[in-house]
């Protein structure tokens, strides 16, 4: 009896301090209607703030936000709010690997030991094939993925650490070559810290500055960047997770959480502003209409108001080249309605995301939240199938 009441107490506080999220509906008929379903979605706090665009056929055809961008502060969210990215950085980097090698500054088959000399890792056998920079892209590497550490890996000011020098300091601890590369695939956020400090020894540019210069700038990307500008900070969205959570016990080992935590009201954590050293595979802070621009020129063959980012033949080979275990170049492959899309998520404390694109019908629909969780298949499905008319 003691034993039941025991977990009767356990189930009962899971309840009452977890927010009750209403599950996705298998189909809305109309915008308002799904536009209900967030209102109720943010409501219960996990999310607690939404920003989502869709973009068709060049142009921004829905562009609206829901809850809140900082609960305690009484801040809504709006179109502009300015999210945590995430693991999203990830297609600006590959954009960036495509670009350098357009330049003839690298080729995707090179091995990475190339640009980075000092770049050792131990193989499964003596026969083992060398990393390449498509073998990074595509998660093929064998690398393993440094989660949970890289949880700890953060800072709370707004100087950005130097990429190479940021893997030079982990790479010892998770250079151990899981598979034989090439055979398989196995997201990793380390393969992306390897390409950013290739990024950096190709160009001459620290990783940050390449991204801004070379992808952000052209095209117009304002409210998006590595640490918050002035500009952003007035539409900067407060991270926040679930008292009651998975991640929640793993705060404590791996972060400061007198500096992490700002307050606690109800069921949620607020956090403070905070950055992840690893910025080539989880570094970009921005807003929808930002993402917004970001899809259209990726789906108009990498051009947006005649500024060219990526040509059409680089458009084309991180589109079309067969995915291994559903990851293609940078982007994971699959599809819904019969219909084949390319998408990347991002998540961690504090914040959850995803840019979907469905290259075929021209269509592009990213979803920016500040909370840890977010269904994002089902979202994504739900937002591919409304009448925007």
């Amino acid at each position: 009896m003691l034993i039941l009441f025991i977990v009767f107490l356990i189930g009962l506080t899971l309840y009452t301090f977890t927010p009750h999220v209403p599950p996705v509906p298998k189909e809305v008929e109309s915008v308002p209607k799904m536009e209900a379903y967030l209102n109720r979605l943010t409501a219960s706090g996990n999310p607690p703030g939404l920003s989502v665009v869709v973009v068709r056929d060049g142009k921004i055809i829905y562009n609206n936000a829901f809850g809140v961008a900082d609960g305690p502060r009484n801040i809504k969210a709006t179109p502009e709010t300015v999210y945590h990215w995430w693991s999203m950085t990830k297609i600006p980097t590959a954009i960036a690997i495509m670009q350098l090698q357009e330049k003839g500054k690298l080729s995707l088959d090179d091995e990475v030991t190339k640009h980075l000399p000092w770049f050792k890792v131990t193989y499964p056998s003596n026969d083992s094939p060398a990393i390449t920079i498509r073998h990074l892209m595509q998660h093929t590497s064998g690398l393993p993925n440094p989660v949970p550490a890289m949880i700890g890996w953060v800072h709370y000011d707004d100087v950005t650490p130097n990429q190479t020098e940021v893997l030079k300091k982990y790479l010892p601890t998770f250079n151990k070559v899981k598979f034989e590369p090439g055979s398989q695939a196995a997201y990793g956020n380390l393969n992306y810290m390897v390409l950013g400090a290739v990024i950096e020894a190709a160009s001459g540019q620290t990783y940050e500055e390449y991204i801004v210069e070379n992808i952000l700038a052209p095209l117009g990307m304002n409210q998006t960047n590595f640490i918050y500008t002035l500009e952003m900070s007035v539409h900067e969205a407060a991270g926040s997770i679930p008292l009651v959570h998975f991640f929640t016990p793993l705060l404590p080992t791996l972060l400061d959480t007198n500096a992490l935590i700002r307050e606690r009201e109800g069921k949620l954590l607020w956090l403070n502003r905070v950055y992840i050293e690893a910025t080539p595979s989880t570094g970009l802070i921005g807003s929808a209409p930002d993402a917004a621009k970001l899809m259209i020129a990726y789906l108009n063959r990498g051009t947006l108001n005649g500024q060219l980012i990526l040509s059409p033949q680089s458009i084309a080979t991180l589109t079309n080249t067969p995915p291994i275990n559903g990851r293609g170049l940078g982007w994971a492959v699959s599809e819904s309605d019969g219909e084949r899309y390319l998408e990347h998520g991002g998540g961690g404390p504090g914040f959850a995301t995803t840019m979907r694109l469905y290259p075929e019908s021209g269509i592009g629909i990213a979803i920016l939240t500040n909370g840890t969780d977010l269904n994002r298949d089902d979202l994504a499905d739900l937002f591919k199938r409304i009448n925007y008319q």
